[in-house]
């Protein structure tokens, strides 16, 4: 389990992240945010500044991997991709979600 809200707070957005990349398709930063803001109704919206620290960090840690390419609106853009590593750290953070989510409903209902 993690200990502090930090790790909490990195972990959800990874676990947003690796989800949103886990389609197969790569995409660049604004596409992953636009994703997930446009998935969630626009409940869940990503701030750039923290979502560019977060890829470098996913991608340092081998979760994900980047390349140059040409976005939709003719623009050079990093496009990120997930990879095995960042598979299974999905997994653990999905397993992870599922916990925390479940221990947080034991509380409202019974608190």
């Amino acid at each position: 389990m993690r200990d502090n809200r930090k790790d909490q707070l990195q972990g959800t957005l990874d676990l947003l992240v690796l989800r949103t990349l886990s389609t197969g398709r790569s995409m660049h930063g604004y596409a992953i945010l636009d994703r997930v803001e446009q998935i969630s109704r626009e409940v869940i919206r990503i701030e750039p500044g923290s979502l560019y620290p977060a890829l470098h960090r996913m991608e340092d840690a081998g979760w994900i991997r980047s390349g140059w390419d040409v976005s939709d609106n003719n623009r050079k853009a990093r496009f990120y991709t997930i990879t095995a590593k960042g598979r299974k750290r999905l997994s653990e953070e999905e397993e992870h979600w599922a916990i925390l989510t479940a221990a947080v409903a034991r509380i409202l209902r019974y608190a």
